[in-house]
């Protein structure tokens, strides 16, 4: 057993929580609410437990001050992380709760964004104290990203039990849930009322649990920004033989310093990624984490049902081609064979660039919805099928900004830290932004709370009973709309749903 210094009398005087792997004592404001910052969740998946599941934490003796952030995974730095430093040692998590009190309030877990390679739970954007005063306890999550997240490699499959590699992050993630079913109460938590929600490489994650076997019973609702779902997975026999280019001796991998494996990251991450084909550095389908794609599994009702947001931004894939070498009509016209084949003069159809100034926003919108707005709308038409689904569109465009809103920019506007995650902007938010901020904020508690985000001073939402078409708009008003890309998205399920 581990043994902790006895702490301050300053943190003495904190509220303590007694764990399932020792006490923590945290950090309580003037208004009563508390967080506990760099909880362990799980062993360091260091040394022999590189490329492993996760296992519990060693329990510790004593109070553990959880007063700072825990280190962030191996990652390129990531400026708006509060952690002080990076580290294989990083499967922590942070806890944000109201004052102490007697009734069970709802939870919401967060899974970060990043690609899959990278991110943070101290992202100074999903800063929890506006949820813990609305009554949430609000837990952010690290998972493994990169090559210690996601790699699969043929010695990795036959050292696992499981006939399995890959998936690892997931599995953290998983690890995560279950360490809030078995802690959480003692922050005054429900563990019968847990919400994931996420962005972007978060958000796929929710979508992928939704139909993994061992999610069963570990939230009861789901908030997906940004979803990257729907789209085909890479087999584990593909990714694995990819994971070859880092070499073939496991024992040597597992020996390599942090630094110099994640600097062979381009290995597996080409500079432009396939807009229609399979990526192997992030989640794949090694038939025990994720048995099967997404698209057939959710089609064929093979998902946890459960009442669901949904929604993107208008502008998600202007930001994240920036750096790609597409400019001529030419080269538009390669990569739509490369990636739709003999669908691609239907695609051109449906993305039409009549002169070279089109490129650029055909080649953002095309990345938008095959990256995020087909899985927004496939997952909202299947799930209304099941349970209540909420859509949403997210149209503010930040003041004195030409485009947008890029993606992940609403993720401030849902936490409430418009003012701390952009402090240095100019000009400056508006009434406006902070009427949608606070809107924002309300439903996503009032959802973790009932199971519905309708409530005072928001446009009435609809439902499941529009079949996931109808959604809200939060833009300079907000309302209820329909109709966002429709004929784009319906030609990408047409192709999607073709025969291999």
């Amino acid at each position: 057993m581990a043994s902790v210094s006895t702490p301050s009398p300053a943190l003495r005087d904190a509220a303590v929580v007694q764990l399932s792997s020792g006490a923590v004592s945290g950090i309580a404001s003037e208004d009563g609410t508390r967080r506990y910052l760099g909880i362990p969740y799980a062993a360091p998946p260091v040394g022999a437990r590189r490329w492993r599941p996760p296992t519990p934490p060693e329990p510790w003796a004593g109070i553990r001050p959880a007063v700072a952030f825990g280190a962030d995974c191996p990652q390129q730095t990531q400026a708006q992380s509060r952690a002080a430093r990076q580290s294989e040692d990083c499967l922590y998590l942070n806890v944000w709760a109201p004052p102490v009190g007697e009734e069970k309030r709802p939870v919401m877990v967060w899974l970060h964004g990043g690609s899959f390679v990278h991110g943070s739970g101290s992202d100074l954007r999903c800063d929890g104290d506006a949820f813990a005063r609305a009554g949430i306890v609000l837990v952010t999550v690290n998972y493994r990203v990169g090559l210690f997240g996601f790699l699969a490699h043929p010695a990795l499959i036959r050292d696992s039990a499981e006939g399995s590699a890959g998936n690892y992050g997931l599995l953290d993630q998983l690890a995560a849930l279950r360490w809030v079913r078995e802690n959480i109460a003692g922050f005054g938590g429900d563990c019968d009322r847990v919400t994931v929600f996420g962005v972007s490489a978060g958000s796929a994650s929710i979508s992928l649990l939704l139909v993994s076997p061992l999610a069963a019973g570990l939230f009861q609702r789901a908030i997906l920004h940004s979803p990257g779902a729907f789209r085909p997975l890479a087999s584990l026999e593909h990714a694995a033989e990819a994971g070859r280019a880092l070499g073939d001796d496991l024992a040597a991998l597992r020996l390599l310093p942090a630094e110099a494996l994640r600097a062979k990251t381009g290995l597996l991450t080409p500079k432009m990624r396939g807009l229609t084909t399979p990526r192997v550095l992030r989640p794949i389908r090694d038939g025990w984490v994720i048995p099967e794609d997404e698209r057939p599994a959710f089609l064929g009702g093979r998902f946890h049902a459960m009442p669901v947001i949904v929604g993107s931004n208008a502008d998600e894939g202007t930001n994240l081609v920036a750096t790609w070498p597409i400019r001529t009509i030419p080269e538009y016209k390669a990569l739509l064979a490369e990636n739709f084949g003999d669908w691609a003069e239907e695609a051109l159809e449906q993305y039409p660039v009549r002169e070279e100034a089109d490129v650029r926003r055909q080649l953002a919108m095309l990345f938008a919805d095959t990256q995020f707005n087909y899985g927004v709308a496939s997952l909202a038409r299947v799930m209304a099928r099941a349970r209540p689904t909420w859509r949403y569109l997210f149209l503010r465009r930040r003041p004195g900004r030409p485009d947008g809103p890029h993606h992940g920019e609403e993720v401030a506007y849902v936490f409430g830290t418009l003012d701390t995650a952009f402090a240095t902007q100019t000009p400056s938010f508006d009434g406006t932004d902070r009427m949608i901020s606070r809107a924002m904020l309300s439903a996503w508690a009032g959802f973790a709370e009932s199971g519905d985000p309708n409530g005072d001073g928001l446009a009435a939402w609809p439902g499941s009973e529009t079949g996931g078409e109808s959604y809200l708009e939060f833009g300079d008003t907000i309302c209820v709309s329909q109709g966002w890309r429709a004929r784009q998205l319906a030609f990408l399920d047409r192709f999607f749903a073709r025969s291999p």
